[in-house]
C-alpha cells in the first residue's frame, strides 16, 4: 500500500476549473504573465557601486597603478572576399597570459545559416555578445519576415557593446554574410568602432597574417585557392605568434549560406609547407 499520508504531505490538489484565477474570473490576468518588454530587453549587468565605472577601472588598467590589472588575451582571425563569397579563417589557442589554457576553442560563432562571427580578445565577451546578437537577429526575422542584413546586424552588435565602452569589455570581431545586397564583411569592437572592409585580420598574430595576406590576395581567386590562402595566412601566424595555435578552420559564405572546410592541426601544416619547393628569389 502507497503511504497516503506521505502523498497527502508533499502533493498539492489540482486546481478547480470553475476558478483558474483569483476571482472566479476566467479572463484575469496571472501573477506570471509573460512580460514580453523584459524577456526581450538589452541585458545589463552589475556595476562597481562607484560614480564613475569607466574612470574606476582607467584607475587600475593605466601604467603604474599599484595594483595593476593587465587584460590578457591573443589570437588570429582573418576574413576576406573574393569573386565566390568569403573566406573566414582562424586558429583555436585560448591563452592567459603565457599559460595555454586550451588548444580547441571555436572562434567562429555561427549566428545562423548565412551570418558569421569570429572572436578575438575575451573569449567570455566575445561569445555571450555573439551569441546575444544571434538571439536578436532571429527576432528580427520573425518580425519582419526576412533575414536580417549583414550591416544591420554589425550595428546592433556596435549599439549593444558601446553602452559598455570603458567598462573592461574586450572584443574585436568580425561579422560577414551575405543578404541581398551580396556579401558583407564589418569589423566591429568593443569601442564600438564599426569598419566596412574587403580583407581585416584581427588579434595578436594579425600582423604576420597580414604579411601572407598581402603577398597572396586577388579579388579572382579560385575557391581552392582562397581557401588555402587563409589556411596558409593563419598558419604563419601561429607559426610567429606564441598566443596563437591549435587549429586552422576554414569557412566560406556563399549565396545560399556559409559552408565549413574543416579544421586542419597546424603542426600537419607545418610539415606539409615544409616539404613545399620554396621559390628562388633572385
Amino acid at each position: 500500500m502507497p503511504n497516503l499520508n506521505f502523498i497527502n504531505d508533499y502533493c498539492e490538489p489540482a486546481p478547480s476549473l470553475a476558478a483558474p484565477f483569483p476571482g472566479n474570473d476566467l479572463f484575469a490576468p496571472s501573477s506570471t504573465a509573460f512580460d514580453a518588454s523584459k524577456e526581450f530587453a538589452f541585458p545589463t549587468f552589475d556595476l562597481p557601486n562607484v560614480d564613475n565605472p569607466v574612470d574606476f577601472l582607467r584607475e587600475y588598467t593605466k601604467d603604474g597603478a599599484d595594483q595593476h590589472i593587465k587584460i590578457q588575451h591573443g589570437t588570429t582571425t582573418l576574413a576576406f572576399k573574393f569573386k565566390d563569397g568569403i573566406i573566414v579563417a582562424v586558429d583555436s589557442r585560448a591563452t592567459g597570459g603565457s599559460y595555454i589554457s586550451s588548444q580547441t576553442v571555436k572562434k567562429v560563432i555561427e549566428i545562423n545559416p548565412y551570418l558569421l562571427g569570429t572572436m578575438a580578445g575575451g573569449a567570455a565577451d566575445c561569445s555571450f555578445w555573439e551569441r546575444e546578437l544571434g538571439r536578436r537577429c532571429r527576432l528580427y526575422e520573425l518580425r519582419n519576415k526576412e533575414r536580417i542584413s549583414v550591416s544591420a546586424a554589425s550595428k546592433l552588435l556596435c549599439n549593444m557593446v558601446y553602452s559598455y565602452k570603458g567598462m573592461g569589455l574586450s572584443m574585436g570581431t568580425m561579422i560577414t554574410g551575405w543578404d541581398k545586397s551580396g556579401p558583407g564583411l564589418y569589423y566591429v569592437d568593443s569601442d564600438g568602432q564599426r569598419l566596412k572592409g574587403n580583407l581585416f585580420s584581427v588579434g595578436s598574430g594579425s600582423t604576420f597574417a597580414y604579411g601572407v595576406l598581402d603577398s597572396g590576395y586577388d579579388y579572382d581567386l579560385s575557391v581552392h585557392d582562397a581557401i588555402e590562402l587563409g589556411r596558409r595566412s593563419i598558419y604563419h601566424a601561429t607559426h610567429r605568434d606564441a598566443y596563437s595555435g591549435g587549429l586552422v578552420s576554414v569557412y566560406h559564405v556563399k549565396r545560399h549560406g556559409w559552408e565549413f572546410h574543416g579544421r586542419t592541426d597546424v603542426s600537419d601544416l607545418h610539415y606539409e609547407y615544409q616539404d613545399e619547393v620554396k621559390p628562388r628569389l633572385a
